[in-house]
């Protein structure tokens, strides 16, 4: 069974840096796509990145020029490098994507981003 692991997140202050990594597990031959989501408290879930199995990069309006996405193909991990935070940036924030040819079917623990004077 494939699953995601999220890591990387913690306190910042704004204008701080974070790296997040999503660390897969189980039995993978390929990552068609994957995106990293966040979700602050009373808001849906949204897209923020996302990579395809070419390289291909698309990031939502707030966080362009602020965050990169990135992958390691050996060791299909995923990060989002994440730089110049804004409190608005506080949310849980999640990977998931196409794995295996198929979207993943279910959401992780999450990792917990909060940027606070």
């Amino acid at each position: 069974q494939v699953q995601l692991v999220e890591s990387g997140g913690g306190l910042v202050q704004p204008g701080g840096s974070l790296r997040l990594s999503c660390v897969p597990s189980g039995s993978i031959f390929s990552i068609n796509y994957m995106g990293w989501y966040r979700q602050a408290p009373g808001k849906q879930r949204e897209l923020v990145a996302g990579i395809t199995s070419g390289g291909s990069t698309t990031y939502t309006a707030s966080v362009r020029g602020r965050f990169t996405i990135s992958r390691d193909n050996a060791k299909n991990t995923v990060y989002l490098q994440m730089n110049s935070l804004k409190p608005d940036d506080t949310a849980v924030y999640y990977c998931n994507g196409v794995i295996n040819g198929r979207t993943f079917d279910s959401w992780g623990q999450g990792t917990q981003v909060t940027v606070s004077s």
